[in-house]
């Protein structure tokens, strides 16, 4: 079977990066933006260091900053009347995961209106038509959404988040700043970090993987573990900050191709139902998880561990595999990370509703050990 990869068109990496937007923008044809940003980045001045750049070059543009943390559909519908009101040829996202997922459905419905319900876009949607052109520019480290053809929704009827899986959603242009991650505060920045290496783990341990994305995910593995506790700590560091932001890209590379597993699928319905932050809830559960998945993947567990810089010599493999769930627990701890369920307000009669959406995502499936309704609900009491 053929093994696909896709990336985006260009992408842009390091300080001031932003400063590329006049010249990406001339080389595209386009005439006027609706940036996509939300209102708290807007308020501390992060959005304006990217429009400031689009002042300057004399390039008009609206702002949708209607946006959730976790984002809805109702999030998503009103972008795109947005968009089509402002008369706007392309969509500048500038933000977390939360803005460059809304910024992808605006721009696929756009394109393509016989989705404008939003939920019929959930999983694979058999859309025809490439999204609006988005520019995309990350503020965190993390998600890596900048570069994946993957995006979350909330449908707030059912309370659930919809994985929507689309090449023709990645962004036209990735630029990775690490200046507009400066003002990221401390627990964002380790939950973002956090994402980041779940993206690496659980996308070098997928069913989906192979040599190409491995190759990605163990070197996102090896920058995360070495500069997150920088970031986290010295959040004015620049090698902290860069080190992160282009670490997060390199894990989304790969995941993006190959899939995800369990930690991310019982992570959304912690999203949905309890409205905690994608990071933490991937972070918390991570470690649990991994153990869970020891058996099936003890070499490269034993890979993992390195990679977060421990000395496996004279391990056993059962042994070096423990210390790779004992580093990602301890870089959890350290940056910060809630250990349990009940620390988010979770509480034992909630495990029901919550394995059943985690059973039903698209993520689960790629697990590398399959699992049954019990055994979810055994993994989220064990972290209870």
């Amino acid at each position: 079977m053929a093994q696909r990869f896709i990336l985006n068109e260009v992408s842009y990496f390091g300080a001031d990066a932003r400063r590329e937007l006049p010249e990406v923008i001339n080389r595209m044809n386009l005439h006027k933006a609706l940036v996509c940003s939300d209102k708290g980045l807007i308020k501390v001045g992060t959005t304006k260091m990217v429009t400031d750049v689009l002042d300057e070059a004399g390039f008009p543009y609206d702002i949708y900053s209607e946006i959730k943390p976790n984002p809805t559909v109702t999030n998503v519908k009103q972008g795109v009347a947005a968009f089509k009101a402002s008369g706007a040829d392309c969509i500048i996202a500038i933000g977390g995961g939360s803005s460059m997922d809304t910024a992808k459905g605006i721009g696929i419905v756009s394109n393509n209106p016989e989705f404008s319900d939003i939920v019929s876009l959930e999983g694979c949607a058999p859309t025809k038509h490439k999204s609006v052109p988005i520019i995309a520019l990350p503020t965190t480290a993390g998600t890596g959404a900048e570069v994946t053809i993957n995006y979350v929704i909330i449908d707030e009827e059912r309370q659930a988040k919809m994985v929507c899986v689309d090449p023709n959603d990645i962004p036209a242009v990735a630029i990775v700043d690490p200046e507009l991650m400066y003002s990221l505060p401390k627990g964002l920045t380790a939950a973002t970090g956090m994402d980041a290496l779940t993206h690496a783990i659980e996308g070098y341990i997928t069913k989906g993987a192979w040599v190409m994305s491995d190759m990605y995910e163990l070197q996102a593995i090896k920058m995360i573990a070495e500069n997150l506790p920088l970031a986290v700590e010295e959040p004015t560091n620049p090698k902290g900050r860069e080190g992160m932001a282009l670490a997060q890209y390199i894990a989304a590379q790969a995941f993006s191709n190959v899939g995800l597993g369990l930690v991310h699928g019982m992570a959304h319905p912690m999203g949905s139902l309890h409205d905690v932050p994608h990071g933490v809830a991937n972070a918390l559960l991570l470690p649990t998880i991994m153990a869970f998945n020891m058996p099936t993947r003890i070499e490269k567990f034993g890979i993992i561990a390195q990679h977060m810089g421990v000395d496996t010599k004279g391990m056993s493999p059962e042994e070096a595999a423990q210390a790779a769930v004992d580093a990602v627990q301890a870089l959890a701890v350290r940056v910060g990370i809630p250990q349990h369920l009940s620390d988010l307000g979770i509480t034992a009669d909630d495990i029901p509703a919550l394995a059943d959406q985690a059973l039903a995502d698209v993520c689960t499936p790629g697990n590398p050990r399959d699992v049954t309704l019990d055994d979810i609900k055994a993994l989220y009491a064990k972290v209870l």
